[in-house]
């Protein structure tokens, strides 16, 4: 286990963290390593593949917006199963896919869940942009971000979560991506900033306000944001879980909420995700 010293930090909101995200980032980094997010797949291969890369191909950021529909409400392992099976096919293209019928890609991403309504998301999703773009999804990415976003979010099936993942790890535009761990991870590891942001905004959703808690506590910086939303999703499978193993946590003498005691009392812990 590695020994940590806690320290208070109080920020403008008068919310006090033993850390700030940024030396969280550093923490979780020097633990589990760089974790290489998105994976994805090689020409001439059918398995997404975790490494670093300077530049992705056309056809590899395509992939990785097909990838962010298929995750939703299910685990990275079941998506890889369905892009394997959609290499296999060879159906992992935009043309293929505004063309495919709705029934032959349901039975390729099965193992996704949810398959018959994710089939027509990435159908309508690929006929948006052959009708649009000639499925050129770089021609899609060269708008700005605020324009980029707005666009996504107008399409069918696309929320705040799925948006920003094509965001930041398609197109390569800085964005904080909030799920279900990162919820979490803000939750138990800095509290605060729900009390304080609720202050400020009553009408901000949970996504927007650890959002800009978040963006507003780190530099606007591309590979710290892939990284370190990689980083949160493994800590969170491996000890911050919904049942938390906090006593074998290396966090744990500066967590929050394993040092609050009787967590349940503080209400800005209930319901955490």
């Amino acid at each position: 286990m590695v020994a940590l010293a806690a320290k208070e930090i109080k920020l403008q909101s008068n919310a006090i963290y033993l850390m700030l995200p940024l030396e969280l980032y550093r923490k979780l980094l020097f633990f589990y390593g760089r974790q290489n997010w998105w994976p994805v797949t090689e020409k001439g291969k059918t398995i997404p593949t975790y490494r670093s890369r300077k530049r992705l191909t056309e056809t590899q950021k395509f992939e990785i917006a097909i990838g962010a529909i298929l995750a939703q409400n299910t685990n990275w392992k079941n998506v890889e199963k369905a892009i394997v099976n959609l290499n296999r096919a060879k159906m992992l293209s935009c043309k293929k896919i505004a063309r495919a019928k709705q029934q032959k890609l349901a039975g390729l991403i099965l193992l996704s869940g949810y398959f018959n309504q994710k089939a027509k998301k990435i159908i309508l999703f690929a006929k948006y942009l052959e009708k649009n773009y000639s499925c050129r999804i770089e021609k899609l990415f060269e708008k700005p971000f605020g324009e980029l976003r707005m666009e996504l979010l107008s399409l069918n099936g696309i929320g705040p979560e799925t948006a920003d993942s094509i965001i930041l790890f398609a197109a390569g535009k800085p964005v904080f991506v909030i799920d279900a761990y990162t919820a979490r991870i803000a939750k138990r590891f800095f509290p605060g900033f729900l009390k304080a942001s609720r202050k400020a905004s009553a009408s901000k959703s949970l996504y927007e306000e650890a959002q800009i808690f978040f963006e507003s506590q780190l530099p606007s910086d591309l590979e710290i944001f892939r990284e370190f939303h990689a980083l949160i999703v493994e800590h969170a499978k491996r000890f911050c879980r919904k049942a938390p193993l906090c006593k074998e946590c290396f966090l744990n003498n500066i967590c929050q909420f394993f040092l609050g005691g009787k967590n349940e009392e503080n209400p800005y812990l209930r319901g955490i995700v």
